[in-house]
């Protein structure tokens, strides 16, 4: 009873940790320590003690004004997690994103979610959304949740999938990409080819845009090549 007592603080520690950072990089910018005590549900004195010691390993920063972020040592952990996959990856998402003047970005399945792995945003672009890495959705939104549910067998769904949604991912697995529009973020449209890989999670590459002359069609051909590229140098 007393081994028990004492390892449990510590893993309310650290699961309230890890929630912070899950909470900072699902912001849209910079976040008071007030805001993030309230998403975390805790009181402002306890948050600031596990801001504090994030901060000490540098995965949070914060400005001048007192606003949390996350920090570059999260950027270095990131690299990190599928190493060959980001390497490979990359120099398509930068090719994709400078010629179809959109962001594009790596997602993967992470238990019912969707995440972005890597993202790249145009060079030249006047305007762009923004896709940061670490970013997080149910996978039943969006067009890389379409087109990753496409990859999997319906018994390995998530329970509240409907049957509109079925319907649609059917139709991505027929053509090959899936779309989606107003769904994670309000007024932007998505685009998105499977990324099979032998022995790997269900992956996706996707472009996020508010306005284009390119249609869907267009979009996923490009989508499609650089999706077959990544797959033929890890699994050649």
């Amino acid at each position: 009873m007393a081994a028990a007592e004492s390892t449990s603080p510590a893993s309310q520690t650290l699961s309230r940790g890890i929630r912070i950072l899950e909470i900072l990089a699902d912001a849209r910018g910079p976040l008071l320590i007030d805001e993030i005590a309230g998403r975390l549900g805790v009181h402002r004195s306890i948050a600031y003690r596990l801001l504090r010691t994030l901060e000490d390993h540098r995965l949070v920063g914060r400005d001048a004004a007192g606003a949390v972020s996350l920090g570059p040592r999260m950027a270095a952990l990131a690299a990190g997690v599928a190493h060959d996959l980001q390497a490979e990856a990359l120099p398509e998402l930068t090719a994709i994103a400078n010629e179809l003047g959109m962001t594009c970005f790596l997602a993967v399945l992470d238990g019912d979610e969707c995440i972005t792995l890597a993202s790249v945003e145009p060079r030249h672009a006047v305007a762009s959304v923004a896709q940061r890495p670490g970013a997080r959705h149910p996978v039943t939104a969006g067009a890389p949740g379409k087109a990753i549910l496409a990859q999997l067998a319906p018994a390995e769904w998530p329970s509240e999938v409907s049957a509109a949604l079925r319907a649609e991912v059917e139709v991505t697995r027929s053509r090959g990409y899936g779309t989606s529009h107003d769904e994670v973020i309000p007024t932007v449209k998505a685009v998105a080819a499977p990324l099979a890989l032998r022995g790997q999670r269900p992956a996706a590459i996707a472009v996020v845009h508010v306005a284009t002359a390119l249609d869907d069609a267009g979009i996923a051909v490009r989508l499609q090549r650089s999706a077959a590229l990544i797959r033929d140098a890890l699994d050649g």
